[in-house]
């Protein structure tokens, strides 16, 4: 089984290598050479100036977690949300890891595996809506702007934006349905019941974790739902904002309309399973889209590369800061419980 893995990350890595190796230029029509020449105009000044939009995003974040698992500080949230990010962007089916990784730093700060649990499924909840959402955002963008070529392509556009909201309208009603959660555990129960005996749950056991999960997911999506919402639009807000400043930063010349489309389109694709994050997916999408509305191919290339640095290779050893400083905070804590 450890094999398997090792082997799945390889072949990972390497798609996600010859994604944007080979892929991203033959997407964008257009070589190396002149993607490479765009990065030269980005100044000093406008690195600082993506750094900050970047770490304000991180931070903006940190409040969603701060939201699902009270008790929970900003900086704790900002370091849990770094180390667990770094894990999802190295192996594919990252998110697992990632989970397990916020079980094991939340349970050292004292919070019960209860409360880390239904955090984790509030603030999934949450991403997920965001990443739902987004798609609408971005169609709507284009139907305002006059970007779609013709009437039926806005009708057809309309028609997907309200099917979205319908989908999210859904998923809400879901949450907090008795009648759907009996639904569910009913489904559960029956799946159950072909695993081997060893490992079937109790009969009702199923049912009974849910509706407690659930209950008291809703509780908590009841008292926090303002921070958890204002939080998450804010993230996906400066991150917009850092792709367009990308794209500044390169001279991509790009309307708003599409620049949104694109941004959503993008951020949808990095739950591609196949990679870590998405990536290569992702950046492929996006510049075949921004290339399609007639956008300068190098320039919107080496844009979408550097808005991944930011949300992608970056946070690996950033994240990897901030596990180091979580073991030396852990270690001196144990230190002084010893002594104690």
């Amino acid at each position: 089984m450890r094999w398997v893995r090792i082997t799945a990350t390889i072949a990972s890595f390497g798609l996600s290598v010859a994604l944007i190796a080979f892929a991203l230029p033959k997407v964008a029509g257009v070589s190396w050479e002149s993607i490479g020449d765009q990065f030269s105009a980005v100044s000093g000044p406008m690195v600082l100036w993506l750094v900050a939009l970047w770490l304000a995003g991180l931070w903006a974040y940190t409040y969603v977690l701060t939201g699902s698992l009270p008790g929970l500080t900003n900086t704790q949230a900002l370091t849990m949300n770094a180390v667990g990010s770094a894990v999802s962007n190295l192996l594919p089916f990252g998110g697992a890891f990632g989970v397990a990784v916020t079980f094991a730093m939340a349970g050292t700060w004292g919070h019960r595996r209860r409360a880390i649990a239904i955090s984790t499924v509030v603030s999934g909840v949450w991403n997920m809506l965001s990443r739902l959402a987004l798609p609408a955002v971005g169609l709507a963008a284009l139907m305002v702007s006059g970007h779609l070529p013709d009437e039926r392509l806005t009708v057809a556009a309309g028609v997907a934006v309200g099917t979205l909201v319908v989908v999210l309208a859904v998923l809400v009603a879901v949450l907090v349905s008795d009648a759907a959660s009996r639904r569910i555990s009913a489904l559960l129960e029956r799946c159950a019941r072909g695993l081997p005996k060893r490992w079937r749950p109790a009969p009702g056991r199923i049912g009974d974790a849910l509706h407690k999960l659930r209950h008291d997911t809703v509780d908590l999506m009841r008292t926090a739902w303002l921070q958890l919402s204002v939080g998450m639009v804010v993230y996906m807000a400066l991150q917009g904002v850092l792709f367009w400043w990308c794209l500044e930063a390169t001279n991509a010349v790009v309307a708003f309309g599409p620049a949104v489309a694109a941004f959503a389109l993008g951020r949808l694709l990095t739950t591609a399973v196949i990679t870590p994050s998405g990536v290569g997916v992702s950046e492929n999408g996006t510049v075949a889209l921004l290339v399609a509305f007639g956008s300068a191919p190098g320039p919107v290339a080496a844009a979408v590369l550097l808005f991944s640095f930011f949300t992608y290779a970056v946070e690996i050893p950033f994240g990897g800061l901030a596990w180091l400083a979580w073991l030396g905070s852990r270690r001196r804590a144990q230190v002084a419980a010893a002594q104690n």
